[in-house]
């Protein structure tokens, strides 16, 4: 059994550091979508589009059978694969679920980020910051800081053209069009983790709207925001070991 985590923007798969230990599976693989802590190959248009072929062909060269574990944009992107690619998957599980219910609206920074010139100025100001200050941000919000010093360290060059692509081509309804074929995803069991916390993906009681839709079970995990992985670690491991021990 294979569990791939898959990041989303802005980080690298530093954010995994502390969950990592408590899963258990055969083998864990760490998956950086180009821009994120790896290289945009030539050509490559940081679409919703081409980040889930991306993924597609990542899963394509692992050992089979795949649990695929997705957080942030890594999550929208498990869904893509677990509605349009079923067959590449044992299991799928996400945490902004929320994101692709019909009353979605993208949080603040996602609307400057898909602006055209405000965006672009969001970007620049962000990269010039000082290493420690970007760090201190990503702490303030929630992030430890040693994670959040891996994630400044990992960031590459290419992560502001990679952070409006990806956010403009999914400004709505790219989204709520999207949701529509959250049905799709009940072909293998999924799992939407829901922190309690979180107010970038819609709240609880879209993440469950879209659970149902999407057949999925939910897991809560009380008491933690966007990066319950870094803040309760075990917490978030158990969801996933649960779910995925169900299965067995």
């Amino acid at each position: 059994m294979t569990i791939v985590l898959v990041h989303g923007s802005p980080e690298t798969a530093a954010i995994w550091d502390d969950l990592v230990p408590h899963l258990r599976g055969d083998d864990v693989v760490c998956l950086s979508p180009p821009g994120f802590g790896s290289a945009i190959p030539p050509g490559f248009d940081c679409s919703m589009d081409a980040y889930r072929d991306w993924l597609a062909d990542e899963l394509k060269k692992l050992t089979q059978p795949i649990d695929l574990v997705g957080h942030d944009w890594g999550g929208g992107h498990v869904l893509r694969i677990a509605m349009d690619f079923p067959d590449l998957i044992r299991s799928w599980a996400s945490d902004i679920l929320g994101g692709f219910d019909g009353e979605y609206v993208w949080h603040e920074l996602a609307q400057v980020w898909q602006t055209p010139e405000v965006g672009e100025q969001a970007v620049a100001q962000m990269k010039s910051a000082p290493p420690e200050a970007r760090a201190e941000r990503y702490e303030s919000l929630g992030v430890t800081p040693e994670i959040a010093r891996k994630m400044v360290a990992g960031a590459n060059a290419d992560l502001g053209k990679a952070i409006l692509a990806l956010y403009r081509s999914a400004a709505q309804p790219a989204m709520r069009d999207l949701g529509v074929g959250l049905p799709r995803a009940a072909a293998k069991p999924g799992l939407a983790l829901i922190a309690t916390e979180d107010f970038y993906c819609g709240g609880e009681r879209l993440a469950r709207r879209s659970a149902e839709r999407a057949g999925a079970r939910v897991a809560v995990l009380e008491g933690v925001g966007h990066w319950w992985m870094c803040q309760k670690p075990r917490q978030g491991a158990d969801a996933i070991n649960g779910f995925l021990a169900s299965l067995n």
